[in-house]
């Protein structure tokens, strides 16, 4: 990734935070027939010793997951916050004589490692208990695996395979307007603010970029 030093990301637990805001990664694999991508949605843990593991499953349809099996090594790319960022929210445009241009803002996570192949019945249903109860926390009546009938649940399990990745590099880019004075990142906080609910989480993870605190 080119990571410019001003958006280098390091904290860990801030990339596993964004993952877990934003799951739904682009698992990259290279194999015979050339580079394959599928978005999956994974969880994220974070041990002691600050080691990432990804983990989710593939529809066993799926010919990604024979890929991993013979080819291990894979990138998954999660994107979180982004939207356009317009020059004429710089102050600084009218100073420099009209000297700008549009860009891109974003913060996004690239794991690498290589991943591990499991068959496990056991292990793919603890997996499905916690997505399900990560995905459905928020919702007003959470549904459950145990919801639905064992033998269903048993039948689905058996079209599925899961994956392991214990990544070996993670790489953070919060590209927030840390390279800007802090009129232009002012400028820009209140135009994606001018934009609605849309905008309203880029505008607060460039507030938090650019405190004394980041």
């Amino acid at each position: 990734m080119y990571l410019p030093p001003a958006f280098k990301q390091h904290d860990i637990q801030a990339q596993a935070e964004l993952i877990r805001h934003y799951p739904l990664g682009l698992l990259i694999a290279h194999g015979a027939d050339g580079i394959e991508a599928n978005l999956i949605p994974f969880l994220a843990d974070v041990d002691a010793a600050g080691q990432l593991t990804l983990r989710a499953h593939l529809s066993r349809d799926n010919a990604q997951w024979k890929t991993l099996a013979e080819h291990r090594q894979c990138m998954v790319v999660f994107q979180g916050v982004e939207g356009y960022v317009s020059p004429s929210w710089y102050p600084s445009k009218k100073q420099s004589g009209g000297k700008a241009v549009p860009t891109w803002n974003y913060a996004c996570v690239q794991v690498s490692g290589e991943a591990k192949i499991i068959d496990n019945p056991d292990w793919l249903l603890r997996l499905f208990n916690q997505l399900t109860t990560l995905h459905e926390s928020n919702q007003r009546e959470p549904w459950s695996v145990s919801d639905a009938p064992a033998d269903f649940i048993a039948d689905r399990l058996k079209g599925v395979i899961g994956i392991e990745l214990v990544t070996t590099k993670v790489e953070g880019k919060w590209k927030l307007s840390q390279n800007r004075t802090e009129e232009d990142v002012s400028g820009v906080i209140d135009g994606l603010r001018q934009l609605g609910d849309s905008q309203s989480a880029l505008a607060e993870a460039m507030i938090q970029a650019n405190s004394g605190d980041k």
